[in-house]
């Protein structure tokens, strides 16, 4: 009983920081709302055993967040939300698809069948859940690693200003 209770505190805390990633009147408070989400998902993976995904997802999405956020800080006229500004656009359309989206989710989990039979456990889950995540894409993963430092070394070294002496 406990573990529902945490459970759906968690989710409640994911749904309104995700809602209010849209309500945000900053891009930079936008970004750690929605870390606050993911970090809410994560642990309610933690809770439920997946300790491996809800670490990974923790980290990745910290990290990500945090470059997002200094990418904003740098780059953006208005990061720190100091004049009033939207962060949605086309309400209407923005509504209707949700809606759509939700609604198809919604009947693919009540009306696809589920299996019912245990799939067999082939040794290690974790080391088939890391090799199912990254195997083949190591390499793939390593150079976009390489890339986005390298555009990060650039996106600073472009906005330091070279210009007076003191």
């Amino acid at each position: 009983m406990t573990v529902l209770v945490l459970l759906g505190a968690l989710g409640l805390v994911a749904v309104v920081c995700g809602l209010g990633v849209f309500t945000a009147d900053s891009m930079a408070r936008a970004t750690f709302l929605l870390l606050a989400s993911f970090v809410a998902v994560a642990v309610c993976l933690l809770v439920v055993g997946q300790t491996y995904l809800g670490v990974v997802v923790i980290l990745m999405m910290t990290v990500e967040m945090m470059i997002m956020a200094v990418f904003m800080v740098m780059l953006m006229m208005n990061p720190g939300g100091l004049e009033p500004m939207s962060m949605v656009h086309n309400r209407g359309g923005a509504w209707a698809i949700a809606l759509s989206v939700f609604a198809v989710l919604a009947a693919g989990a009540w009306l696809v069948p589920f299996p019912t039979t245990e799939p067999s456990a082939a040794g290690d889950p974790t080391v088939a859940l890391g090799d199912a995540l990254m195997g083949p894409q190591m390499l793939t993963m390593t150079v976009l690693a390489l890339a986005l430092l390298a555009a990060i070394v650039g996106t600073v070294a472009v906005s330091v200003s070279r210009g007076e002496q003191r």
